[in-house]
Order: structure tokens, then sequence, then C-alpha cells
């Protein structure tokens, strides 16, 4: 049996490639949108891609299946469960429980595992000429390491009333059935570390049942109403694309066919687009951003938040441009088109030759922790940090609303009085000081190196009741 996992940090996913070595046939399950990947280690590998899978109707990511499958002709195998309401409206052939898919000499048999979603299945992998008994567990959302798929998706991101409760006693029931099985079943999630489908995933990429009933803290509540209202409270605020992602994905991604190169564009063509109302994302860092940038520009720094910040912020029917070095730009488009972001329309590389143009850039004031705490009572903090986050220990005095939602709640933010926009190390205080920027405050500065920077000078921080959360003012 051959198996390999890829992962991408950016979203922290995994998805994976399992093959049949005497028959030369490989299934992909979860896969990403951009297919390179998998298309690549079948060529290496001397694998023909013969069936693609998915746990589940995901949130997060733009599924590749239909990509993958318009590329190698493979079919694709979904669930069936969860009823008429949580059905796959493309062309697959579906599964049921106890349902198997044979790919050459291994066996992987269908488990319905609902509780992250209705539909939700986990495949138990059998390498027959090696044994009788399952080596592997593909749990995509349903088991992480330390942690399980949280059941309120489907209410806070996509809308749908009265089903996280629902989803919590069906995640309670599914977990009967996974600490039945063998201890020695490996463990291969979906997600890792950073994902916002769980609320304390583990770093470690894979597990054991065994281990798992030891250490994973769903797995040791035996009482339901416990474990439901354990498993509700403190999970981390779903980003706005989360709703759009299930949609594609019950619907069907478009089939990209090749990934995107968006061409670098020239002063007159960067002018174009900000007149056709394009909006422009600097990609650069939060001291770059702040020292001279475009006036109305988004500042979503490269690193491995991007993808979920663009997905927090860009509009999907709306074009955009970004403000990026030429060696970054096919990363960043990938990045982009895994959560379903396909307008990038062009690139410039710098600011340089639009200063010499004589446009004028805009700046980002900052400040210190010194400044902010000599003179505390002088400011308003806005911490943009999550609720748990913030309740973990915060400025004395500040408000908190989530980064993500600033846009939704700037009648809440004064425009009179200095702001001072605080996260944990300044970036994500960049980003949310872009979106006040461009919606007019000029009152407003970032603090450089956030709450970080405010204990290592030894200054207090006090946890509290919220002043203000990102639901109460959303």
């Amino acid at each position: 049996m051959y198996f390999k996992r890829i992962y991408e940090e950016g979203l922290a996913h995994a998805s994976y490639i399992v093959g049949c070595q005497a028959t030369n046939q490989a299934i992909v399950i979860d896969p990403k949108r951009d297919i390179e990947d998998y298309l690549e280690i079948a060529e290496k590998e001397n694998f023909k891609i013969t069936h693609i899978t998915e746990t589940h109707i995901h949130a997060d990511f733009l599924s590749g299946s239909r990509e993958l499958a318009a590329a190698t002709g493979a079919g694709i195998y979904l669930s069936d469960e969860g009823g008429e309401d949580w059905q796959y409206q493309f062309e697959h052939i579906g599964l049921k429980d106890g349902d198997e898919i044979k790919v050459g000499n291994l066996t992987l048999k269908v488990m319905h595992t609902p509780g992250h979603t209705p539909e939700h299945i986990s495949f138990l992998v059998t390498d027959n000429p090696a044994s009788e008994k399952p080596v592997m567990m593909f749990t995509g959302d349903f088991v992480f390491v330390g942690d399980v798929g949280r059941p309120d998706l489907l209410e806070k991101a996509a809308g749908i009333k009265g089903t996280q409760v629902t989803g919590a006693k069906q995640m309670f029931e599914s977990l009967k059935r996974f600490k039945a099985l063998p201890d020695y079943v490996q463990v291969w999630p979906a997600h890792g570390a950073g994902s916002a489908c769980g609320k304390a995933l583990g770093a470690v990429p894979s597990s054991t049942v065994g281990y798992e009933k030891l250490s994973n803290w769903a797995l040791k509540i035996d009482d339901e109403e416990l474990f439901v209202s354990t498993l509700l409270d403190g999970q981390p605020e779903p980003p706005k694309y989360f709703a759009m992602m299930k949609k594609l994905n019950k619907e069907g991604a478009k089939i990209l066919g090749s990934l995107p190169h968006p061409a670098r564009l020239s002063v007159q063509q960067f002018e174009d687009a900000v007149k056709n109302d394009y909006t422009v994302v600097d990609t650069r860092d939060k001291l770059a951003f702040a020292g001279g940038h475009f006036p109305g520009s988004l500042n979503i720094i490269d690193n491995s938040s991007f993808s979920t910040w663009a997905g927090w912020l860009l509009d999907y029917d709306k074009p955009f441009i970004l403000v990026a070095p030429d060696n970054r730009v096919e990363d960043l488009t990938k990045a982009l088109i895994r959560i379903g972001l396909d307008n990038v329309k062009g690139y410039i590389d710098g600011l340089d030759k639009l200063s010499a143009d004589g446009y004028e850039l805009e700046t980002l004031n900052q400040i210190t922790e010194k400044d902010l705490y000599e003179n505390l009572d002088e400011y308003i903090v806005i911490d943009v940090r999550s609720y748990t986050e913030y309740n973990l220990g915060h400025i004395p005095g500040a408000i908190n609303i989530h980064g993500g939602l600033i846009k939704d709640n700037l009648d809440k933010i004064e425009r009179n009085k200095p702001v001072v926009i605080q996260c944990a190390s300044g970036n994500r205080s960049s980003i949310a000081s872009s979106v006040l920027l461009k919606y007019g405050f000029k009152n407003i500065m970032n603090l450089t190196c956030g709450i970080n920077g405010w204990v290592q000078a030894g200054y207090k921080t006090v946890s509290e009741d919220l002043i203000t959360t990102a639901e109460t003012v959303s």
C-alpha cells in the first residue's frame, strides 16, 4: 500500500493519496483545488488516479474533486447520507454507511459519522494482502488529533438555525462507534492546528483510536448534556467565506483547467483598474504598509493566514488586484483559488512606479506600548482578536470586535477620538486598520507590537466579561 499526506499550511488542510502498488490504482481523499501535487505524485509513483472522494461538504476550502476528475477521468465517490438537504448537486457515485470502495487490493469502508455535518462520512482502510483488519481511518472533520469537529458551523456560518445542538448530539453518538474500533487503527484527519473547524486541534499529523481515547477531551465525557455544552462552548468565529464554500462545494466548484496566471500591470492598467472600482490588496508586511500604501488598499498580509483573511474581507463578486513581488504571485493565486476567489485581475510588484507618477501614498500611524500605557485614558482601544483570546487577557478597557467583523461594525467605532487598533502582534490589527482607513477613519493608529509587546513591557492585562463582543455587535 502506498500512502502520502499532502498538507496545506495556510488552511491547515490535509488531503491524502492512497494507492495499490500491485494494480497501480490510487484514490485521493479530500483534494484541494490546485491539483498539481496529486498529478505529480501519481506520475512519479506510476499510479493512475481512479477514485476521488470527500468526507463531507467542506466549509473551509473549495474542493478539487471536480477539477481532479476532469484532469484524470477518475470517478467521484461522495456521501449520500444526511437526508435530502445534504446531498451533493453534481454527478457522483453515492455512498452510504457500510458501502465499500475498492482500489486495487485496498478496501475503504464507509462509516457514516454525522456531527460536524449531517452527511459526514469516514473511511476505514484495509490493506487486504497484509491483513483482514483495518489499518487506518480517514476521519475528515469528525475526529481530529486532540479534538472533534465543531457542529455549529451550519448555524453560525451558513445561517441554518437550530442545527448546532442537533449536530452536537449526533457527534456524541458517532463517537460511540469510534470508541468501539480497535485501538491500533491509525487516525488521519482533514485538518491540523490552526484550522477553524475545531477549537483545540493538535499539531501532530496523526494519532490512533487508542491514543485519542486516552487523550482527547471529547472521548472522555460520557454524559450527553455535558458533552453538548462543552463542545459548543468556546468555538472560534467562523470566517465569512465558510457560507460560500458550503454553497460552492455542494453545487460543484467551477473547473479551472489550469492555474490562473495574473498579469503584471502597467501604471496605466493599474489606474484603469482602480477607476473601475477593483479592490487593491496590499500583501506587504505591516511596517511596509504603514510606511506608505495606495489609498483604500486592504492590507491582507502574505503569511500563513492569507487565505483566511482574504475570505473574511474580499467580495466574491468583485475583481481585485495584488500588490506583491513577482515571486509570490503564483503562491498567492493558489491561496486565493483554494477558497474560490478567482477574480484576481493582475498585480503590481511595488509602489515605486506609482510614487514616481505622482501618486501620494497614505500612511498608517503607529503607537508603541509605552506611549499607549502612559496615555491610556486618552485612547479608545479596539482589540481585534477572537473573543477567546480576549477573555484570556486584554488591555484594561479594551473593546473586543473581531477583525473580520470590523466592516460590519463601523458605526460602533468612534470617529472623533483617537482609536488604537490592537491584536497579538500587530498583523491582524494592521489588516483591520486598513479596512477602517478604506472607510474614511483618520483617527486610528496601530499598536505595532500588539498585546505581546504590552505584556513583554510588564504592563498588566485583565480578564473580565466582554465589554463588546463580535457576536453582540455583528
